[in-house]
């Protein structure tokens, strides 16, 4: 006797259909699973035994084999516990040898048989109309990212009598339907936060907006108090709108991590503690879990106090500000997250954080302040498009300066950069300058030659490398959008090459 089933396994942000076939035998009594199933699927066993037994369904009483095909692919995970489970149910002729064909079941079994919620649904979703299955069966916590596929019908269970009685007769249930239109994002100051709180800084407040206007990535430096964690906790406020096909990349991640509950409304902005673990930044461990750089994709990831970070999460950093994405392999799986994030951090100049500062004397040696601005590496730094110095603000200006420009008047700025990169690369094209490869690269950022002089010079006396070189050109470029202007003038090679002249102050 044999049933079999459609269920689905998250493999790093992705998911993969798996068949669930159950062979019931002669022999003592008892439930193996096989097909590389981890101790969570081994574990969820159990659970479907007292599940049915609460249900009203009886276990058969033979050898009950489960086979999770393909079983080169590892099973790891609760939300086999549903297919298990309805396999099991039609191998003994309760629901028929292959009740609901083309419909994917996920959902975790609790033992008094309700069907509790799983990470990753969005991504099974996507795998099923991939496949060209009718639709999805999930439990209702998860039916809001199951919508979001369209194309795809869509069925809920709240528990496994419900679903055993969906899967005997699909058309007597109605899909989950209507398909709700995807959420406006939220207004920008939402949170609260607004630039217009930040007094004086009217550099960094220039370098924020250049970064937002191309994607770049940006380092703030200054001492204690002088408000770099303010300002990079401002810069989602002026950032464009996240579109469709971002909204769903951005929730596709957050749903493998367990993290979603709906479609996106804003960019992300992860600020994990300088203690996060090398996996914990990157990504990875036995089930290979997003990390904080793939839960920032589309968004910001905000490092601060990036001198006290292990140097081997954050110089792990390096492939995937250039590629995009990161790629983990284990014996059993090979998972590629989205990577593409802006990165901001922010540190002090030395161990003291009073170098350069007029206001108090630093109490570090030159070979201490050497050593702590030696925790970043050079190939790590030339990374950064923009490192701008954040000095202490005078109370003077903190008690009488007019608040500067408010999040929505620099946001409208960025939105309109934005909407000319959008327009120059067209659909399939680079996101934003940031992102610009070598083709892009020689195509839009030419340089006339006066600013090609201006920059040759500039690398020379500077000592900027390769990557230093195209990184201007893409600030230079990211300038002149922000100016409304098609070409780079020598003005904004000028600025851009400011961005990079000093990273911190010399010891």
């Amino acid at each position: 006797m044999l049933g079999r089933t459609a269920g689905a396994v998250l493999v790093g942000v992705e998911a993969r259909l798996v068949d669930v076939e159950v062979h019931l035998g002669g022999g003592i009594p008892n439930i193996a699973a096989v097909g590389l199933a981890n101790s969570s699927v081994r574990e969820g066993i159990d659970r479907i035994r007292a599940a049915l037994a609460h249900s009203g369904f009886k276990l058969p009483q033979h050898r009950v084999t489960v086979n999770l095909a393909p079983a080169d692919i590892r099973k790891d995970g609760a939300a086999l516990d549903l297919p298990i489970a309805a396999a099991i149910l039609a191998a003994d002729g309760r629901i028929g040898r292959s009740p609901a064909r083309g419909i994917v079941l996920a959902g975790e079994l609790a033992l008094d048989g309700a069907v509790r919620p799983v990470r990753g649904v969005l991504a099974i979703a996507l795998a099923a109309r991939a496949a060209s299955c009718r639709g999805v069966l999930v439990p209702a916590a998860n039916v809001a990212e199951a919508l979001l596929v369209p194309g795809l019908a869509v069925w809920q269970a709240a528990s496994l009598a419900d679903a055993i009685a969906l899967l005997r007769d699909p058309s007597s249930v109605a899909a989950a339907l209507p398909r709700g239109a995807p959420e406006s994002p939220p207004p920008p100051d939402e949170s609260g936060e607004d630039l217009a709180d930040v007094r004086g800084q009217q550099a960094a407040r220039r370098g924020l907006e250049v970064a937002a206007a191309g994607g770049h990535h940006l380092l703030l430096t200054g001492p204690p108090g002088s408000g770099k964690t303010m300002l990079a906790r401002r810069l989602p406020g002026i950032l464009p709108t996240l579109s469709h096909e971002e909204a769903l990349e951005v929730t596709r991640v957050w749903s493998a991590a367990g993290l979603a509950t709906g479609l996106a409304r804003c960019r992300p902005f992860r600020a994990p503690h300088h203690a996060v673990s090398l996996a914990g930044l990157i990504g990875g461990g036995q089930s290979l879990r997003p990390g904080e750089i793939a839960l920032a994709n589309g968004g910001v990831l905000y490092l601060d106090e990036l001198t006290e970070f292990r140097r081997d999460a954050i110089e792990a950093l390096r492939q995937p500000l250039e590629s995009g994405d990161v790629a983990l392999v284990r014996l059993h799986a090979r998972a590629v997250f989205p990577a593409r994030f802006m990165l901001v951090a922010s540190m002090n100049p030395c161990p003291c954080g009073w170098l350069g500062d007029p206001r108090a004397r630093c109490r570090c040696t030159p070979n201490e302040a050497r050593r702590y601005q030696a925790k970043l590496s050079g190939p790590l730094l030339d990374r950064f498009d923009l490192a701008i110095e954040v000095p202490a603000v005078d109370p003077a200006d903190l008690a009488g300066a007019a608040a500067g420009e408010t999040t929505a008047a620099v946001r409208a700025r960025v939105q309109a950069a934005r909407l000319r990169q959008r327009a120059r690369f067209g659909a399939g094209g680079p996101a934003a300058n940031a992102r610009m490869g070598r083709a892009e690269l020689d195509r839009h950022a030419v340089l006339p030659r006066g600013p090609r002089q201006l920059l040759v010079a500039a690398c020379r006396r500077l000592g900027l490398t390769a990557r230093g070189y195209d990184r201007v050109r893409r600030v230079a470029l990211t300038l002149a959008d922000l100016e409304g202007q098609d070409a780079i003038a020598e003005q904004h090679i000028a600025e851009a090459v400011q961005y990079r002249g000093v990273v911190m102050p010399s010891a």
